[in-house]
């Protein structure tokens, strides 16, 4: 779905991450790296865990807020199932980040590399699946 030598998003596919060499996925029988969810400063990644269902809340926005991040991407799954309320995107410029991009996570994994590769301090929250 999307590969990148590059990186810091080397490779993506149904909820599989490769970021530094590392895979991070949820396979059946356990989770591998952070898993299938990710968040993701720089090359630091860590597992977004309070993601649940495809609705998300201010709450499921985490990790990001008060690192001086310009820009989040948020990847809303390999067919674009998460949907972003409009009390989330006002919640997000209230903290200051003053872009916020949301595209399917293959297209929000290049926008991420991009911005990142252009020197702009951003924030990648991706759901891996659906």
């Amino acid at each position: 779905m999307f590969d990148d030598p590059v990186g810091p998003v080397e490779h993506f596919s149904w909820g599989r991450f490769v970021i530094g060499g590392q895979e991070h996925s949820q396979p059946e029988g356990g989770r591998v790296g952070k898993g299938k969810d990710i968040r993701l400063i720089g090359r630091e990644v860590s597992r977004w865990k309070e993601r649940k269902g495809h609705k998300l809340t201010p709450e499921m926005i985490t990790g990001v807020y008060d690192q001086g991040i310009e820009a989040l991407v948020i990847g809303i799954g390999a067919e674009g199932m998460i949907e972003l309320p409009g009390k989330v995107k006002r919640a997000i410029e209230e903290h200051g980040i003053s872009t916020l991009i949301l595209e399917r996570t293959p297209e929000a994994c290049r926008a991420y590399n991009r911005l990142y590769h252009e020197g702009r301090r951003v924030a990648f929250l991706a759901h891996g699946t659906c």
